[in-house]
Order: structure tokens, then C-alpha cells, then sequence
């Protein structure tokens, strides 16, 4: 297989340098999904995971020859750390190795609970983040996001990790409901940065500039830590 740790391109770099993927696909089944496009799979193909082939003695390989260390590695882009109904000891397995050489990882999941027996392995330099889209009732299941866990999950999970000293983050994006998207920056108790941006591969009716601009405005004025992605941020020109 390819090297598992890769640098990432286009608008996926906003997030960070080094990415890796651990599954061959995400079963949490999100309506607006743009991974199976970019992997070349039928929906269908892409939601029966499996950990990539090799891939613990490929990291190790390339940990050793590329003496990468001292890197942030983000989990993950084409794939979720943790998706749902499935052993994700491959994602504990991985975020060990690559703390073993010196890096630390920034986990972006929707899986809520299923992320919490890995946080005795993460620290003060680790990023532990969730997707937030916004949404009507944060104790009910979003129908665009039908296996994924609650979004009440997500959030009391961040302030569980953010409790345990562990960076938080939060991925607004894409928006699925403006108003409660904006919402989530209410919770900056316990959320260290968020990550804005826009619905990008399906149409929207979302006014995106009014939108970029309420929420920006709201992040300067409490003193947030926050980044506007490139997508929206064009939109707010």
C-alpha cells in the first residue's frame, strides 16, 4: 500500500499538513457525503468498512523510514476514526504508534462515545474534535446523519475531553441549519477552536455571506479561537 501518512490538498490542508486514513470507507451513511465520490464508490461500497490492508506495518515502515516526529497527524479525511458497529481497535492501535514516535493526532469523528476508551491516550497537545451541522434538536437523530451518534453525544464527549486537558475542536460544517450552527459557539467553555465553513457539494439555500458574517462577527466579539474556511469565507467577500 501507498504510505499511510500523507500531506493533504486543496481545501482538505486547511486542516492540517499530515493526514491518514484507517478504514476503507465510513458506515455513518451522511446524505451529503462527498467521500464516496472522491474514493470512486458506490454509496453502497463505501459503508462496508474495513481496516485498510497493511496498514499498521505500512505506518510503522514509513514512521521509521521518514522519521516523522513531532507532527500533528489528522484523523481522518476519507474515512471516520470511528465509525459505527464496528471494532475500532485499528484507531487506538494507530493513534499508539503514532504517539510512540513523538506525534500527536487531530481526531475530527461523529462518533461521540465510541471515541472516549481512547483518551487515556491523548494529551495536552492532542486535538479531539466532532462535527457539529447544526441542528433542530441535538437529542434526536439527524436524518442526514442516520448511524452517526447523537449530536448531544458529541458535545458532551467534547467537554469530557476538554475536561481531561485534551485540545477541543469543532468542524461546523457543512451547515445543514445556519441558525443552530451558530449555537455551537455558545459552548466555547468548552470547545478551544471552531472550524467554519459551508455546504459544499450539494445546493443550499443557506445565505452563506449573512451567515459568515453573523458568525465571525460573533467569534471576534467573544474572543474565540476560530478559522473561516476558504469556501465560505469567499462567499463573505
Amino acid at each position: 500500500m501507498q504510505p499511510p501518512i500523507y500531506r493533504p490538498t486543496g481545501a482538505a490542508l486547511e486542516y492540517g499538513e499530515y493526514a491518514l486514513n484507517i478504514y476503507t470507507g465510513c458506515n455513518h451513511s451522511c446524505t451529503y457525503c462527498y467521500a464516496p465520490a472522491v474514493t470512486h464508490k458506490s454509496v453502497e461500497q463505501f459503508a462496508s468498512v474495513e481496516v485498510r490492508f497493511g496498514l499498521m506495518d505500512a505506518l510503522k515502515v514509513q514512521l521509521d523510514k521518514d522519521e516523522i516526529t513531532g507532527q500533528l497527524i489528522h484523523l481522518c479525511f476519507t474515512c471516520d476514526p470511528y465509525p459505527a458497529k464496528i471494532d475500532t481497535t485499528p484507531t487506538r492501535g494507530v493513534i499508539k504508534l503514532l504517539k510512540e514516535y513523538g506525534n500527536h493526532v487531530q481526531i475530527l469523528t461523529k462518533g461521540g462515545d465510541r471515541a472516549r476508551r481512547d483518551f487515556d491516550l491523548l494529551d495536552g497537545d492532542d486535538w479531539f474534535g466532532v462535527t457539529y451541522a447544526g441542528y433542530k434538536n441535538n437529542f434526536q437523530q439527524p436524518r442526514e446523519e442516520p448511524n452517526a451518534d447523537l449530536p448531544i453525544h458529541r458535545l458532551w464527549t467534547l467537554n469530557d475531553a476538554h475536561g481531561l486537558g485534551i485540545k477541543t475542536w469543532v468542524s461546523i460544517e457543512p451547515v445543514l441549519d445556519p441558525e443552530n450552527a451558530i449555537r455551537c459557539l455558545d459552548y466555547s467553555d468548552f470547545i478551544d477552536r471552531f472550524m467554519i465553513g459551508k455546504m459544499n457539494h450539494q445546493r443550499s439555500a443557506v445565505p452563506w455571506r449573512a451567515f459568515g458574517r453573523r458568525a465571525e462577527s460573533i467569534c471576534i466579539q467573544r474572543g474565540l479561537n476560530y478559522y473561516i474556511k476558504s469556501s465560505l469565507r469567499a462567499e463573505m467577500e
